[in-house]
């Protein structure tokens, strides 16, 4: 790789890790500022090879504890692992991979993050394994900006089980009438969204200041 091309991919990988660890403390994680606000300069003393520059991805993978505090707190998701694959694609030796770290850290939450594309074998393992582990997966390029950040994006914040039945009970509905965001929505799967969780949407209003919706995830 010459030295334009790492540069560019030393700044892709910056500009991903940043995104991830600010979805990871939007999702509960403990990210501390730090690891946000990291410059690409510390970014280099810290992942890339000092000779060639070339970041490796085995050294951006992380794990995450959800804070005490967080009401969505449960023994299967107190932690989360980052899992960045070298392959350009994800195919079943890459998830036996990542299953392997995610067993020998007993963490059942993982997020994978890939170069090029997955499989047809390796999203059917996700699917087959998920009774046991909750396992997401994101391209690279999904990754360079935090699309919760756009300035077109509405605030959302995901309610807990008990703001979800006030809000059903304060509006004498049922879930199934509430409106609906799906699963592959790109805000969606920022948050993690699992079916049947609500998301408390807030748009700013001339008239009222600001204006609240809710959607569930289906």
């Amino acid at each position: 790789m010459d030295r334009d091309a790492t540069t560019l991919e030393t700044s892709r990988l910056w500009r991903v890790n940043r995104t991830v660890r600010q979805l990871c403390r939007d999702r509960g994680y403990l990210i501390s500022d730090a690891e946000i606000e990291m410059t690409i300069e510390d970014f280099k003393a810290s992942y890339a090879d000092p000779l060639t520059g070339v970041v490796d991805r085995a050294k951006i993978c992380f794990a995450a504890d959800r804070r005490a505090d967080d009401e969505a707190l449960t023994e299967n998701t107190e932690r989360i692992y980052i899992f960045y694959a070298r392959d350009k694609s994800v195919g079943i030796k890459v998830m036996r991979d990542f299953i392997e770290v995610l067993d020998s850290q007993k963490i059942q939450v993982g997020l994978l993050v890939h170069v090029g594309n997955m499989t047809s074998a390796a999203t059917k393992l996700i699917q087959g394994i998920s009774h046991e582990y909750t396992i997401q997966h994101f391209a690279e390029s999904e990754l360079l900006v935090n699309i919760t950040k756009h300035q077109l994006v509405p605030e959302h914040k995901v309610m807990t089980p008990e703001e979800k039945k006030l809000l059903l009970d304060r509006y004498k509905v049922k879930e199934t009438q509430l409106p609906r965001i799906q699963q592959a929505d790109p805000v969606a799967r920022y948050y993690g969204l699992k079916r049947g969780e609500v998301v408390m949407i807030t748009r700013p209003s001339e008239t009222a200041g600001r204006y609240v919706s809710y959607r569930v995830c289906y």
